[in-house]
């Protein structure tokens, strides 16, 4: 079994594949992970134009340490299956993720999956192209471990909260900002989906923060989702990339904090102990579980 590349996360940035402009602006920015759409940002008319110009971008501009992702249309529609061949034969080794919306069982995936191992082999493309999927349903929902599991090709599950509110008949009100809802109103399905994912070993990513000129309301969406466990958000406007960023990213106070409190730990195992006071705290194998987490987060962004 391959296994799944350790990508950042921190902000996926959504662009609509039907705008050159708004493509090669994304390519120049400094964001860990773009996704060009040809689901809900394009037209039905200017979905199949939108893959000819979704390959363009992949395979002329200059995407940096981005990662690159189409989102395609879900397999219920009758775009999925052309949008899967007809981007990846034209851009194939230029695209490292697939996202799929609007998954309601394994089934879906499995789909895409079976795809493009056809065309990977056929291509003889140089990678395998990873999967994401949305979830948006509160179908899928119910069956959310069993969608995590689906597929090893399956790298992060995100929190549709968008289509997700209008299938639990959530009022629009609410959606961005907890208006009268006491506490998180999405604290359930985040902690589910979080779950879910660390146990397969994928990423949860939280979805989109509708207001782009409400700064403080994005930051503490991005806060809550982190808090249990998320890896990133996504971004529908650039000016939500840095914050995003700065959230999922450790503090460099706390990272130096957590190497310390390893390396203590491991000096008194070599001396034979199970646990060591650090700070006037006692530090042991639970305790460096945690903060194992704090270094590899370093470790994967560079800090």
């Amino acid at each position: 079994m391959k296994e799944r590349p350790n990508r950042l996360r921190r902000c996926q940035l959504a662009v609509p594949g039907s705008s050159e402009k708004m493509m090669t602006k994304a390519a120049g920015l400094d964001v860990d992970y773009v996704f060009l759409d040809l689901e809900d940002a394009v037209a039905p008319d200017q979905k199949k134009p939108a893959r000819v110009r979704i390959a363009e971008a992949l395979n002329t501009l200059d995407w940096g340490r981005t990662t690159r992702c189409v989102r395609i249309n879900d397999t219920a529609t009758p775009y999925c299956y052309g949008d899967i061949i007809d981007v990846v034969t034209a851009a194939g080794a230029n695209i490292d993720v697939i996202m799929v919306p609007k998954v309601m069982n394994a089934a879906d995936l499995l789909f895409v999956d079976k795809l493009l191992s056809q065309l990977e082999a056929d291509l003889n493309l140089p990678h395998r192209i990873g999967l994401e999927c949305l979830i948006e349903e509160v179908e899928a929902m119910m069956r959310v471990e069993e969608i995590a599991a689906a597929t090893p090709r399956l790298e992060a599950m995100i929190f549709g909260v968008g289509d997700y509110s209008a299938s639990q008949a959530v009022p629009i009100a609410e959606i961005a900002a907890n208006r009268t809802y006491p506490g998180d109103i999405w604290h359930y399905q985040r902690q589910r989906m979080s779950i879910a994912c660390r146990a397969n070993r994928i990423d949860y990513v939280d979805g989109p923060y509708p207001d782009f000129n409400d700064p403080d309301g994005f930051r503490e969406e991005c806060r809550r989702s982190q808090i249990l466990g998320a890896v990133g958000k996504w971004a529908i406007h650039p000016s939500q990339i840095a914050l995003a960023q700065d959230v999922f990213s450790p503090d460099p106070e706390e990272v130096a904090r957590a190497r310390a409190m390893k390396t203590a730990y491991e000096d008194a195992q070599r001396q034979g102990l199970g646990a060591v006071t650090y700070e006037g705290k006692m530090i042991d194998v639970a305790v460096i579980r945690l903060v194992q987490n704090t270094i590899d987060r370093a470790d994967q962004i560079g800090l």
